[in-house]
């Protein structure tokens, strides 16, 4: 159904329902099911108003279609992306510093759910992406995100190039593009801070324009005989090293 999807499983239909029992048209549990969690999710779900309807194991099983439910499927409608004016006031009503994600040109809906997770628990503020010729939130990229496109603001914007910009000089943020090519190794660079790190898509990496936005290029050590990781293996792997700097 065009707008919509299921979710499975007690996480992703609680991450649906903090964006309001609206964006949920119908949900099954399992009323035989005996757990703890689940319960204290039915009772959000009956406080907040959804609309319940219990189904057996089966039932559920097939709605899930081999995703681990625990008792519990819902229809829900996909999560909007957001836009540059979003981005500014969530820029300023930031009170740490900026810790952002970029994906310039990412076209693999799997690819694009899979760095939102990874993304969401690094603890970014926001993923941002071109609006055009890239992935957006399409049933398959909310499903692989396992929630994070329901708790992770996705700001879609129509000139990266122009965000790039703006974000360094209006605040102050650090611009870190990964590129194979480039001299400084990921561990060396300086990720704390204001920072956006920058991910090239799957096959030409960073288009020039947001190449000349960045204040510095680094690179992944690779040891074997493949040239580059997986843009969304390369996303957690620098993501946690930033991570890893701003803790020390």
């Amino acid at each position: 159904m065009t707008g919509e999807r299921l979710i499975a499983g007690i996480h992703a239909v609680r991450a649906a329902l903090r964006h309001g029992a609206g964006s949920l048209r119908r949900v099954w549990y399992d009323p035989a099911r005996r757990d703890r969690r689940l319960g204290r999710l039915l009772t959000e779900l009956r406080r907040a108003g959804a609309p319940l309807q219990a189904a057996d194991r089966a039932t559920l099983d097939r709605l899930a279609e081999g995703a681990a439910h625990q008792g519990v499927v819902a229809e829900a409608a996909l999560p909007a992306g957001q836009d540059e004016k979003a981005l500014e006031r969530l820029l300023t009503g930031l009170t740490e510093p900026p810790f952002l994600l970029v994906l310039d040109g990412v076209q693999d809906p799997h690819n694009l759910g899979a760095c939102l997770r990874s993304a969401d628990a690094a603890g970014v503020h926001a993923v941002i992406a071109p609006r055009d010729r890239a992935a957006g939130l399409t049933p398959v990229a909310c499903k692989v995100a396992s929630g994070a496109a329901e708790s992770l603001p996705f700001v879609q914007v129509t000139n990266l190039a122009r965000t790039l910009r703006r974000l360094r000089e209006a605040h102050g943020v650090w611009v870190v593009g990964t590129a194979g090519d480039a001299d400084t190794l990921l561990y060396d660079a300086d990720l704390r801070g204001p920072l956006a790190l920058v991910m090239g898509g799957e096959e030409k990496g960073l288009r020039r324009l947001t190449r000349e936005q960045c204040d510095r290029l680094a690179r992944l050590p690779m040891a074997g005989a493949v040239e580059s990781l997986n843009v969304s293996v390369a996303a957690g792997v620098a993501l946690f090293e930033a991570v890893r700097q701003r803790r020390a």
